[in-house]
């Protein structure tokens, strides 16, 4: 049985581990798109300055399609969690990066899946901004 999305501990999803998970929690899935919610901590190892550190948002999108990655492996193909990497990213903007205390919620949305590889289109949103959009391309390594 799946458990309800707001009872999932990320942990179970992502192949990342403390202390470099950029994703606190789930918000929404389905089979295009995918959201996540991350509060950036001060004891953060991506925190330099009161800010989150630029390197930090490109991975919090990756952690964002790992979480959608993880997800389908667990309740859906009731696998085990797959690793993957970041194959590609193009056309990234970033206007701004968050400081402490700041919630970002990352949208992906799939464009394309192929085999083990998905594009994504990823969006940061801080404060009802967008402060970060970039296109991913996700390889998972085969198991």
């Amino acid at each position: 049985m799946t458990p309800r999305i707001e009872d999932i501990d990320i942990h179970e999803l992502l192949p990342q581990q403390e202390p470099f998970v950029l994703v606190d929690r789930l918000t929404w899935f389905d089979e295009q798109r995918t959201t996540t919610e991350f509060t950036v901590r001060e004891d953060h190892l991506m925190v330099e300055d009161g800010r989150l550190m630029t390197c930090a948002l490109a991975e919090n999108m990756a952690q964002t399609c790992a979480a959608r990655l993880g997800y389908v492996n667990k309740y859906i193909l009731k696998k085990d969690i797959q690793i993957g990497f970041i194959g590609a990213v193009k056309d990234m903007v970033i206007h701004d990066t968050p400081k402490i205390g700041d919630m970002l919620v990352t949208t992906i949305d799939v464009l394309q899946q192929l085999m083990n590889i998905t594009l994504a289109e990823a969006t940061i949103r801080c404060n009802d901004r967008i402060i970060a959009t970039s296109q991913l391309k996700i390889a998972m390594v085969a198991s």
